[in-house]
């Protein structure tokens, strides 16, 4: 991982401006840009070990290519089902590669099993790259009337499908107009499904 990924990731998880940053981790908006840029690549040990203790990992030791202990907030709760509000509470962090780091954004701890043929099951995480955009038929977290859900995304001419993978689940379909006014929105992304058995 390059110091300007860990930089933009700090930047987006949080929402900070350049100038938010440089005072965070003590520089100019100048080194910030730089950074961000990928023209500055290496840092000193006093600025390194500053923004470790923000970050909450070694970065030099990243910086160095050895691998090290990466950590991923669980958010909260999302229903592989329907009828769920979103809840947006902290339940603590959870170990992910530098590779998933550089993929994804965030857990979530599913509820329900409407998802269950893909591996998505009660009781179990996801982990999340945050976007608002997917393609046709990936497995997505999903917002409406805030109500939070998991599903298999598609959208057509004639409207938006949420598709459960347990037959058991019947699939949801809004209108285009429907889906406006139930301000349905994409979240994320489901990168992968860890479960504890």
């Amino acid at each position: 991982m390059e110091l300007k990924d860990i930089i933009r990731d700090y930047k987006n998880r949080f929402q900070l401006s350049n100038k938010d940053l440089a005072e965070t981790f003590g520089v100019t908006p100048n080194t910030i840009t730089r950074w961000l840029h990928g023209d500055i690549k290496n840092l000193q040990d006093e600025t390194a070990d500053r923004i470790s203790q923000k970050i909450g990992y070694d970065v030099q030791t990243l910086l160095k290519g050895k691998e090290i202990n990466l950590k991923r907030p669980i958010l909260g709760l999302a229903k592989a089902g329907y009828d769920m509000f979103l809840q947006d509470n902290y339940l603590g962090e959870e170990d992910v590669s530098t590779n998933e780091f550089k993929n994804g954004s965030f857990y979530l701890k599913v509820v329900g099993d409407s998802m269950n043929a893909s591996g998505i099951i009660d009781g179990g995480l996801v982990y999340v790259q945050s976007c608002s955009t997917v393609s046709n038929g990936d497995i997505a977290v999903i917002a409406f009337n805030d109500e939070v859900t998991i599903k298999k995304y598609y959208v057509s001419k004639d409207g938006i499908t949420l598709k459960a993978t347990n037959p058991d689940v019947t699939d949801k379909h809004f209108t285009l107009t429907e889906a406006k006014k139930a301000h349905l929105r994409i979240i994320g992304k489901v990168i992968f499904a860890k479960n504890y058995m």
